[in-house]
């Protein structure tokens, strides 16, 4: 009896490979990026973050709702105007005066009546849009852009695009056109600046984020100036308004702003910290597959593609140190 069992034994090991080893785990996109190299990712400067605090909800609780601005070569002049406004603090004690349902959130001055600081540049159109060529760092930005939608598929982002041949730029969702201009694109979270009837541009004082699907009819139209990458919540979740538009018709319905600053403007202890993963890494490329491909378990067949707006990037808290 003590040979048959080894005899088994011994004919076991010839059937199943001693070293034999299980498939590796297809990985759903948050994984991915959550498995990304530190390397991998790119500190926001806190010169580049808008910390807007909103009046305490109902039950205390403080809303805090944070935005980073678009790098070079995007809406400049705009963005020039919103960190005058902000070291002016202009915001203070303006609201949250429409919230249109699946539309946007916008902010500023509801009476239209408090006086602009001084210096606010007037931005022409033309200005929605940009020639990269020159931009510093394009060469970089346009091989990771081409390195993520290589791994989808090159036809990926063509398809499901209706609006433009998209790609991802320094960290952002953008369109380009046949003749090689770029702008940046309304997603989910985007912050863009109100207007009036063209030719006006708008100053960069009457701010508004998407809080739904993404319009991207817009695109071109107003200026995107950046994005919401933490606190949403608390422009998404408010109360529907109920006039045109969305906006409130009663001046109790608006959501007052203590305060809008820049985050160098606060104590070093209370800025907020943040990190984006970099577009141009070979962990965006394989992220961007993963939202455009997913063979994660709960998923029966990939997509074969994706909107620009269905890839988010990546944003995380970094700890202060």
């Amino acid at each position: 009896m003590k040979h048959l069992l080894m005899s088994v034994a011994v004919a076991a090991s010839l059937v199943l490979p001693a070293s034999a080893e299980e498939p590796a785990p297809v990985l759903s996109p948050g994984e991915v990026a959550a498995a990304a190299p530190a390397i991998d990712w790119v500190a926001i400067a806190p010169s580049d973050l808008l910390v807007m605090d909103l009046a305490p909800d109902a039950a205390g609780k403080a809303r805090r709702v944070v935005i980073q601005l678009m790098p070079a070569p995007f809406s400049q002049g705009w963005i020039g105007n919103i960190r005058k406004l902000a070291a002016a603090h202009w915001w203070d004690g303006t609201s949250v005066n429409r919230v249109q349902d699946n539309y946007v959130a916008q902010w500023g001055d509801a009476t239209e009546k408090k006086a602009l600081p001084q210096g606010l540049a007037t931005v022409p159109e033309g200005d929605y849009v940009v020639n990269p060529i020159a931009a510093v760092g394009w060469a970089a930005a346009k091989a990771g852009a081409d390195r993520a939608v290589g791994r989808m598929g090159r036809e990926s982002l063509k398809r499901a695009d209706p609006y433009a041949t998209s790609q991802m730029l320094w960290g952002w969702p953008t369109g380009v056109d046949e003749n090689g201009s770029i702008w940046p694109v309304h997603c989910y979270g985007m912050v863009g600046v109100g207007r009036n009837m063209s030719p006006d541009t708008g100053s960069g004082a009457e701010l508004y984020a998407v809080i739904g699907h993404a319009p991207r009819h817009l695109d071109r139209n107003i200026a995107v100036v950046g994005r919401v990458i933490s606190g949403i919540e608390h422009l998404s979740s408010l109360p529907r308004g109920t006039g045109a538009l969305g906006f409130y018709e009663d001046a109790a319905e608006r959501v007052g702003i203590i305060s809008i600053r820049v985050a160098t403007e606060l104590p070093a202890a209370e800025r907020p910290r943040f990190e984006y993963l970099s577009t141009e890494s070979d962990s965006f490329a394989r992220y961007a597959d993963a939202r455009a491909n997913r063979r994660d378990p709960f998923f029966i067949r990939p997509a074969g593609g994706a909107d620009i707006c269905n890839i988010p990037v990546p944003v995380r808290p970094v700890a202060a140190k």
